[in-house]
């Protein structure tokens, strides 16, 4: 059948089963979006207010679905504004297709109007890109871009497709979705020398990120666990990946994790890792990082695997095809001392949770905890509210905490958290700051035009918090740029945009609040008031090693 090119864009997303988009129309990708007219009852388009918040939605849902997430925009500055997005994906190995148009060929190189080479400023940060300057390889571009972002390690791709390209007529044969490359397991060798060494050890820990997610081995890591009665800790990147309740897991690890975590995985003889890279907010400085124990690491990505920290067991492999066949290799054992040992942390590490009554972020979030329900996606931003949202949500069902990690990009949330719900179909909740929320809230245009049921929380404190916190800590309370001081009334905000709001200052108020919200068929905005001098607890010093971790903020704040 003989299409446009535009036409064959469109076409082939649909035969990878891709039925929404997100994006934002301009001069070069207006033949695209006229093909999105025409299949306009096969496909969705999402219509974000500014292209890094389709970007960011694309984001949130793949993480929310496990799906390729696909954002369009014009050539130049649309281009452009998706760099954050993709790189937010990039860091955080979330697979996207970014489909950019730019100026006709003829004109590359010229300088032409809204020129740029956007595949040259993306190619740090996608795992790979093309530029398309014949048409007869526009469908099997696309196709390859799909395989790419959902194969191996998951991550953005783009696509560049000059308006020549979008409008010149090729033969076009229907071929069936892509298909991931397949997934391996370690190679056996590796995987027997492994097993001895976590049979020898006392002291087991099991650590895992975002990488157990994507690969979906939650009850793999759980069998993995009771065999050898070890405890479980975890990146930012994993939560959700098993119940947060479960009796082994001890919560998030590194820099504002919970103390047992981080104190387990210091006191570990030998620590099983999962799809993790042990950033710097996680292991501190590298020289001090347990240095007594045996490392064994398991990633699909090999460039991961010793890294950072120099691991004694290498493992190159899908993480739950690694462990389906590692764990027959292991001994059933039990670690009565180790157990004692780990529940003592825990009780220590209850001893330095937040006690206090009233308007607390704990209590905020705690009761938070009794209105989300299992299938309900909860995204962030990024910030001291994305920590206290990490250290006390509570999660049943995998991909339900949806946050930036490895770039940390304030403004994500909102762009997320729509994504997310357009993936589910699922009310959908955001966890914001005022700092945070300022940066992207002229998306709420497009949760409300939408009819995204979302409730937003925002814990509104007047200030930067989370660098405000690292001024009053190393920086002599020199609060240089963190105090914001804005008259922003975000209830006048929100009704201003379509949206409903209503702001808060006692938990009998934020209850009152919680009812309405979630019983609101559409965006509902709550602005909640937090105290500015409030502190994520415990918190691991910059450089710092886990034996060090603050646990109390009273000597910092007099």
């Amino acid at each position: 059948m003989l299409l446009s090119g535009a036409d064959i864009v469109i076409k082939t997303l649909l035969e990878q089963g891709c039925n929404v988009v997100f994006g934002y129309p301009g001069g070069q990708i207006l033949s695209v979006y006229d093909s999105l007219y025409k299949y306009k009852d096969e496909i969705c388009h999402v219509l974000s207010a500014h292209e890094q918040g389709a970007a960011h939605a694309a984001d949130g849902y793949a993480r929310a679905t496990g799906k390729v997430g696909v954002v369009l925009a014009t050539s130049g500055p649309g281009a452009t504004n998706l760099v954050t997005g993709i790189a937010t994906a990039h860091l955080d190995s979330v697979p996207m297709v970014a489909i950019t148009g730019n100026v006709a060929t003829s004109q590359i190189g010229y300088d032409s109007f809204q020129e740029i080479d956007i595949t040259g400023i993306t190619l740090p940060i996608t795992k790979h890109n093309y530029f398309v300057g014949d048409v007869t390889e526009l469908a099997d571009t696309i196709r390859e871009a799909f395989s790419l972002a959902m194969s191996g390690r998951p991550g953005p791709v783009l696509v560049d497709i000059p308006k020549d390209v979008q409008m010149a007529m090729c033969e076009y044969t229907p071929a069936p979705a892509v298909v991931m490359n397949e997934k391996l397991p370690a190679k056996d060798k590796r995987l027997a020398v492994a097993a001895k060494c976590i049979n020898e050890s006392e002291k087991p820990y099991i650590y895992f990120g975002g990488g157990l997610v994507s690969s979906g081995a939650g009850e793999e890591l759980i069998q993995l666990a009771d065999k050898i009665d070890a405890p479980i800790g975890c990146s930012m990147m994993g939560l959700s990946a098993i119940p947060t309740d479960h009796p082994r897991f001890l919560g998030m690890q590194g820099m504002h994790g919970k103390f047992a975590s981080s104190a387990a995985m210091n006191s570990a003889d030998c620590i099983i890792s999962l799809g993790t890279r042990f950033n710097d907010r996680v292991i501190g400085e590298r020289e001090n990082f347990n240095l007594k124990a045996k490392i064994v690491h398991i990633d699909i990505d090999a460039s991961e695997l010793s890294k950072t920290i120099t691991a004694h067991h290498n493992l190159r492999g899908d993480i739950k095809k690694t462990l389906e066949k590692l764990i027959p290799l292991l001994d059933e054992k039990t670690h009565p001392k180790w157990q004692k040992e780990i529940d003592a942390l825990r009780k220590k590490g209850l001893e330095y949770e937040d006690k206090r009554e009233g308007m607390t972020p704990k209590n905020i979030l705690e009761l938070l905890n009794s209105y989300i329900e299992p299938d309900m996606p909860v995204a962030t931003d990024v910030g001291q509210h994305q920590m206290w949202a990490a250290q006390t949500l509570k999660f049943s069902k995998s991909r339900k905490f949806i946050s930036s990690g490895g770039l940390g990009t304030m403004g994500f949330g909102l762009g997320a958290a729509i994504g997310a719900h357009v993936g589910t179909g699922k009310k959908t909740v955001l966890i914001t700051g005022d700092g945070s929320f300022g940066m992207n809230l002229n998306e709420l245009v497009v949760a409300v035009e939408n009819n995204v049921p979302l409730v937003i929380l925002i814990m509104n404190n007047g200030v930067l918090g989370m660098v405000r916190q690292m001024q009053t800590m190393y920086f002599e309370k020199h609060y240089s740029g963190t105090v914001l001081g804005r008259p922003t009334d975000f209830v006048k905000v929100a009704e201003g945009f379509g949206a409903k709001g209503e702001r808060v200052s006692t938990l009998d108020e934020l209850k009152t609040a919680f009812d309405n919200a979630f019983s609101c068929d559409g965006t509902y905005v709550i602005d909640c008031a937090v105290d500015k001098d409030e502190f994520v607890l415990p918190v691991m010093s910059a450089g710092g090693c886990t034996e060090e971790i603050i646990v109390e903020s009273g000597e910092f704040l007099k």
